[in-house]
């Protein structure tokens, strides 16, 4: 909208914006638009990256038997979207584009069909949930290996001392936060500086933060039966917790046990989850979805190969790569379908997968950086796209499902 209105060349301008930040002698100045790409984005992928490590670990990618009909879906619905996207733009710069349509926005894609949670099995959701996580692992790995500058040795053997520093502070049995922002942050800079995109320290950083607690439950209720001994019994002696210090006293170490108990990825998972969805994400929106729309340059835009490559990966490509891929994994005996669904609400489910919003845009920022015309057909495409796969998916899925129960 702000694009598009009297506020345009405001807009545009506010994009541009230098900030620096500095100390002594030392500065790092970018874009607004740079700072919100490359530093904030980081605490997105960040959270990503801790979504990652859960399921791994004890989530629906953790069983390989449970985790393989979503694995191979994600499989397909990333290389059918860029194959049919290099289809159209097999040569040039155009090309570059490849990654765009491969990407599904887990936070749209899960959010419409839990819309729909009363009209669709629990299984159908995880099965998605599933299906983004390694949708997003694989995007993580593209992003790394194919849209990455010039490299730099040496600041890249910074980055991997880091990455040891971090994963040191793990071995070791390190359960402060404050070390691994620290070294996180200085992860950061030295990616930024290295060529390799920087918001791959949050997904590093997430990776390295501890997820087993510093007590075991059964220690935590040992302590805490001691604990509350020592409280009732101070409680006897004085009941104002003011002038009660032993009281005061039992009840900090009662609140520093309750955090110990706690893995520190739960803690900044459920921390951060909502400033990234409220905060991160809008403002990522904000200042990467601005399109101006032209009416006499309609026509040129629905016949671009960019827009087109996009558009039809992200629709056609999800739904022929995921719903493609089950059913092959089906018939070779490979997966097994979740439990109380069917496959056709399988493929309603992959025309979700063609959400691509932000991961998609992101993509396209470092795809066509520089390329004024091929981004602006990218931006455009995905939106398109994923409003049509969201509205599409969602009428099918709420078509197939059952009446909810009275």
């Amino acid at each position: 909208i702000l694009a598009n209105s009297f506020m345009a060349d405001a807009y545009h301008h506010l994009l541009h914006i230098p900030v620096a930040v500095g100390i002594g002698s030392w500065s790092l100045s970018m874009s607004l638009h740079h700072w919100v790409n490359d530093g904030l984005m980081a605490l997105f992928f960040f959270v990503v990256g801790m979504e990652l490590k859960r399921e791994m670990l004890v989530g629906e990618l953790a069983d390989l038997r449970q985790a393989a009909l979503p694995i191979i879906a994600a499989i397909g619905g990333m290389a059918v979207p860029a194959l049919i996207y290099l289809l159209l733009n097999h040569d040039g710069a155009a090309m570059l584009g490849w990654g765009i349509p491969m990407a599904t926005d887990i936070a749209f894609a899960v959010g419409a069909l839990v819309l729909l949670a009363s009209r669709v099995p629990k299984a159908l959701i995880t099965f998605l949930v599933a299906l983004a996580i390694a949708d997003d692992l694989g995007a993580v790995l593209v992003i790394a290996v194919f849209y990455t500058q010039q490299l730099s040795l040496g600041w890249l053997s910074i980055s991997a001392l880091l990455v040891l520093a971090l994963v040191g502070l793990n071995f070791t049995g390190v359960r402060k936060v404050l070390p691994y922002f620290c070294i996180a942050i200085l992860l950061w800079y030295a990616l930024l500086q290295s060529g390799v995109h920087s918001t791959l320290a949050g997904v590093i950083g997430a990776f390295t933060v501890p997820a087993r607690p510093r007590y075991d439950p059964r220690q935590f209720s040992t302590r805490m039966k001691v604990l509350l001994g020592q409280y009732d019994e101070s409680l006897q002696k004085d009941a104002n917790i003011l002038t009660n210090e032993q009281l005061y006293s039992v009840v900090q170490t009662m609140g520093n046990r309750l955090q110990d108990v706690q893995t520190p990825m739960q803690r900044l998972e459920h921390g951060w989850h909502l400033p990234v969805a409220f905060i991160v994400i809008p403002i990522f929106a904000l200042f990467n979805a601005g399109i101006p729309l032209q009416l006499g340059t309609f026509d040129t835009t629905l016949s671009h190969p960019v827009f087109l490559g996009v558009l039809l990966g992200l629709l056609l490509g999800k739904f022929i790569g995921i719903t493609g891929a089950c059913w092959i994994a089906l018939k070779l005996g490979v997966g097994q379908l979740p439990s109380g669904t069917r496959f056709s609400q399988i493929a309603a489910v992959s025309v979700l997968g063609g959400i691509g919003f932000t991961m998609s845009i992101f993509i396209a920022e470092l795809a066509f950086a520089g390329k004024d015309e091929y981004l602006l057909m990218a931006k455009t495409g995905v939106l398109a796209a994923s409003l049509l796969a969201g509205l599409l998916g969602y009428a099918w899925l709420w078509r197939l499902g059952r009446e909810p129960k009275r």
